[in-house]
């Protein structure tokens, strides 16, 4: 990885809405691999104070996505993925990191862990999805 592969895959992050709207930002992009990170203040939390599955969810697929691009090139759309819930979210940040377990020229098999970090530094596992991932063009 680059330091400039990973300004334009913040860049293109960036040029999403919604990720700008939850704060999200990628601290690594490259050889198979994209960690998003969304900082978890209160409005991304559900009535019982946990972190709402759906910020969950936004997080695995764009993690997911961003580490298939690297696989497969730029121009990449989640065909499909599954997340299974490990246990409640709690901490002060998320952290998506996601890995292509298998590539091939027009699709890629991506595994994402969820974790969340406390104020201490510690990660508890909350969450996996895994997804397919297809090139766009061609």
């Amino acid at each position: 990885m680059t330091a400039l592969d990973l300004d334009l895959a913040r860049k293109v992050l960036d040029a999403q809405p919604f990720s700008r709207l939850l704060g999200a930002r990628l601290t690594a992009f490259g050889d198979g691999t994209a960690v998003l990170e969304v900082g978890l203040r209160e409005e991304l939390r559900q009535q019982n104070g946990f972190v709402h599955g759906g910020v969950l969810s936004y997080a695995a697929d764009n993690a997911l996505t961003f580490a298939a691009g690297t696989a497969l090139g730029g121009a990449v759309l989640t065909a499909g993925f599954s997340i299974q819930y490990v246990r409640p979210a709690v901490g002060r940040t998320l952290v998506a990191r996601a890995d292509v377990v298998h590539a091939g020229r027009r699709q890629a098999v991506v595994r994402c862990d969820l974790l969340t970090v406390d104020e201490e530094g510690t990660e508890t596992l909350c969450a996996v999805a895994q997804g397919t991932v297809l090139a766009a063009n061609g």
